[in-house]
Formats: C-alpha cells, sequence, structure tokens
C-alpha cells in the first residue's frame, strides 16, 4: 500500500470529490472532506471519513476547517481544491454581484483556504495541492464567460503558485476535466434559464440547452470514477505532472483551441450549438 496520507478535499458532498473520497479511503488515506451539505456526505462517514461543514466563501468556516485537521492530525499532507460551480448566462444578463460570488467559491475561497495550509506543509518540507480547473480554463463557450473566467484564472493562479512553492517540495497540480457525468451540467442549466431564458440571448438560450440536454441524455461523458483513479494516481506520485487533463472532449477540445486559432475554434463551438 502506498504511503498512508492526510487528505482535504473541498466540494466532496457529490460527483468528482465524492468518488474520489471514497477511492483513498478504501485506499487507507485519512480522508476529510468538506462541503456546505454535510447531510450529503453520511455515507463517506461510514466509510471513514471525516466531513466538515463548509461554506468556501466563508472565511471563519475555512479557519475552523485547517484548525481541525492541524488539532487532530499534526499536519496535511494533500490539498484538493475541488469546491467550485458553473454560472452561464449572457454578459449582460448575470448581475455583478453573481459574478463576483462565482470568483468568491471558484477563485478566492480555493485560494483562501490554500493560503491557510501553505504554512503547514511548508514546515513539514512536503505537500500537495490540487486545483481542479476544466478543460474550460483553457478554452470558452457561449454563455459562460464568467465560469470560463474564473476557470482561466485558477491556470494562472496555480502556475505561479507552483514557482513559489517549488524550494519548499510542495507540488501544484492543474486537474482540467472535461465532461464528466455530474450535477455540473443542471447547475449551469440552471443558471442560464434562471438569466437568459428571455430576452436578447432567448433563442442562443435555448439551442445551448437543448444541445446540452441531449448530450447528458445521451449518455455522452466519463464517469466521476476517471477522475478518481486519476486523483489516486496523482497522491501516490513521488513527482506528478504540472497538469492531468482527462475525461470526454477535453483532450481534444483544447488541442483545437491551441492548435486551429481563434476563428476556426468559434466555428467549431457554435457548430454544436444547432
Amino acid at each position: 500500500m502506498q504511503d498512508r496520507k492526510v487528505i482535504l478535499i473541498t466540494g466532496a458532498s457529490s460527483g468528482m470529490g465524492k468518488e474520489s473520497a471514497k477511492l483513498l479511503i478504501q485506499q487507507g488515506h485519512i480522508v476529510y472532506t468538506a462541503a456546505r451539505r454535510i447531510e450529503q456526505m453520511q455515507d463517506l462517514k461510514q466509510m471513514g471519513a471525516q466531513p466538515i461543514a463548509m461554506d468556501i466563501s466563508n472565511d471563519q468556516d475555512i479557519q475552523l476547517v485547517v484548525d481541525t485537521l492541524i488539532q487532530k492530525e499534526g499536519k496535511i499532507d494533500v490539498l484538493w481544491n475541488n469546491a467550485g460551480y458553473g454560472l452561464y448566462g449572457a454578459v449582460e444578463d448575470v448581475p455583478i454581484a453573481e459574478a463576483r460570488q462565482q470568483f468568491e467559491v471558484n477563485l478566492f475561497g480555493l485560494a483562501a483556504i490554500t493560503s491557510k495550509v501553505i504554512p503547514f506543509m511548508r514546515k513539514a518540507k512536503s505537500g500537495l495541492i490540487i486545483n481542479t480547473s476544466s478543460m474550460g480554463g483553457k478554452m470558452y463557450t457561449p454563455m459562460g464567460a464568467w465560469y470560463h473566467a474564473s476557470k482561466h484564472a485558477v491556470e494562472g493562479f496555480s502556475d505561479c503558485l507552483r514557482l513559489e512553492l517549488k524550494d519548499h517540495n510542495i507540488n501544484v497540480v492543474v486537474l482540467e476535466p472535461g465532461i464528466i457525468k455530474t450535477e455540473f451540467g443542471e447547475v449551469m442549466l440552471k443558471n442560464i434559464l434562471k438569466f437568459s431564458s428571455k430576452g436578447a440571448y432567448a433563442t442562443l438560450t435555448a439551442k445551448l440547452e437543448a444541445a446540452t440536454k441531449k448530450m447528458y441524455e445521451s449518455g455522452q461523458g466519463s464517469p466521476s470514477s476517471l477522475i478518481a483513479k486519476t486523483i489516486s494516481n496523482i497522491v501516490a506520485s513521488k513527482k506528478p505532472k504540472t497538469r492531468y487533463r482527462v475525461g470526454y472532449f477535453a483532450k481534444p477540445m483544447v488541442w483545437m483551441r491551441i492548435y486551429l486559432g481563434d476563428r476556426l475554434f468559434d466555428k467549431i463551438v457554435m457548430s454544436q450549438v444547432k
């Protein structure tokens, strides 16, 4: 068995976080799971996890979680910043307050808990920080300006952090999932319909809704178990890669974004929204 590690996972009440927590527990690690919906982590508790209620946008919650781990375990070997959601809707329609909340969760909350964990990893001269970005951190889709902006920010934040922490033997890894079968699609559609189902962008919204529903109903997307295996491999690696791009569409979409140019990529993306 690999070395037993103390692991903190945010956003572990469902999807990728929950599935990965199960596998890491089975492998013998000490796993703390943090999320707002603590009632949805009771199954993890029965398996041996330590669930803690935490709103990633609340600094007091974050401090309590970090303090709890240090008091009980004396260290944090792995921090997986997985909490996040997708805010979709036309830029004209989405209130700036909602946009700020998107960044509060996807970027500033991630940064806040990371900055509180780093001193303990530095003291131990070892650690692993995994930040969940997305293939959307390298590309874009219509109506997703605020979501994509937040994930692009996570990419830049993580690259700078990696350089800062290199001399302290702390690895920083960016996870870039493709389309994964989770609650993400439901939340995305709920938001886009809330903000842009009427008005100037109603037609585009309807097309995007239809395309998204068709994709998920046809079973497209990778299972969360793929992410769980990836996270397990990252945790076990003595020298993890800086990025892991995994899941349905992730590699081809990012490849096209990098090599085909803006205009052609625009056409490819919009061809999926008919």
